[in-house]
């Protein structure tokens, strides 16, 4: 199935791979059946991975029952023969994949997740907004050259002197006020998130057990539950660690045996927020403040040091969070 907004383009093909049916039908359930089962039983099918995919196949599984596979899209467009590109051509090629195996496959994240991960990147939203209304004021009170002398930046007597710092013009002033009003909203709305993911997470065994974890909060906790989901669906920590994009890129040709940074892949949210944990845990948690003072005194440098940190934290927590220890 090659899915729009508007539509989606169903193609069925039987066992041997003859094309049974190929064609576009209404975004709705009953109508994707319908093409679908008229040529038959629908033994397993292919969506691919993106907005919305996600829900359709959630219905198909639990409405239709049937066994529903989400398609990586990246990959799926380099494994075409032809550069030409058609939902035609798309939905022939998604059928075709899932037929022979071939299917480079995504995890369908089970409603509470994606739940979930809609509030925590909303939440993200809002700090990125508190972020750069920071940055326009900072910018602003650089450009009037007002300083403010023995006072750190975003206390409450930091904001109560700049709306009256002498150096600063009339409307240099006003525009302040008002970025001022809408951090103070931002921030309030940012707290009333929390709330909401505390309660959405109280009784989630996964979020608790990871508080537990030195150096850990609840951010942190809600990020990687919503994010990776269940630990339990990755095969080992090196697994895990790639797909948080954590690992170290391969970049070895015949003799020459190299590496070329972290990954390109993964969840920019997820990476970096692991990150951060990195540098708590280089400060607070005795074991990964000897490894990491180990690499600093070989001359690595400290961003290598925290994603390496980082690297083997998540490899270790992959043991820590699996299923069977969660229930004992």
């Amino acid at each position: 199935m090659d899915y729009h907004q508007d539509s989606v383009q169903v193609c069925v093909e039987a066992r041997d791979g003859t094309v049974l049916a190929n064609r576009r039908c209404g975004n709705e359930l009953g109508e994707i059946v319908a093409v679908a089962e008229r040529c038959g039983e629908v033994v397993s099918a292919a969506i691919e991975s993106c907005t919305g995919a996600a829900d359709l196949a959630d219905e198909l599984v639990n409405r239709a029952g049937w066994s529903v596979d989400l398609a990586h899209p990246g990959f799926v467009s380099r494994m075409k023969q032809n550069p030409d590109k058609t939902d035609f051509t798309d939905a022939h090629l998604l059928a075709d994949l899932e037929r022979v195996g071939y299917l480079p496959k995504v995890w369908l994240a089970p409603k509470e997740v994606r739940e979930l991960r809609l509030v925590v990147r909303y939440r993200q939203q809002r700090v990125d907004e508190r972020r750069n209304i920071k940055l326009r004021v900072s910018a602003l009170l650089r450009d009037q050259r007002v300083r403010a002398e023995g006072m750190s930046a975003w206390t409450k007597a930091w904001k109560q002197w700049v709306v009256t710092a002498d150096q600063l013009s009339v409307e240099g002033r006003w525009v302040i006020e008002h970025q001022l009003e809408e951090l103070a909203e931002v921030v309030k709305k940012i707290a009333e998130v929390e709330a909401h993911l505390k309660a959405m997470t109280a009784d989630d065994r996964l979020v608790q057990a990871l508080q537990k974890e030195k150096g850990i909060g609840p951010v942190t906790a809600w990020t990687l539950r919503a994010e990776i989901g269940q630990f339990g669906r990755f095969r080992t920590g090196k697994q895990l660690s790639r797909y948080c994009g954590l690992s170290p890129r391969n970049a070895s040709s015949g003799a020459r045996q190299a590496d070329a940074g972290l990954i390109r892949a993964g969840n920019p949210l997820l990476r970096a927020t692991l990150m951060e944990a990195g540098h708590r845990l280089m400060r607070q948690d005795p074991r990964w403040v000897k490894f990491a003072g180990n690499l600093l005194q070989r001359g690595k440098p400290k961003c290598v040091v925290v994603a390496a940190v980082a690297n083997r934290w998540v490899r270790w927590l992959f043991h820590q969070m699996q299923p069977s220890r969660l229930a004992a």
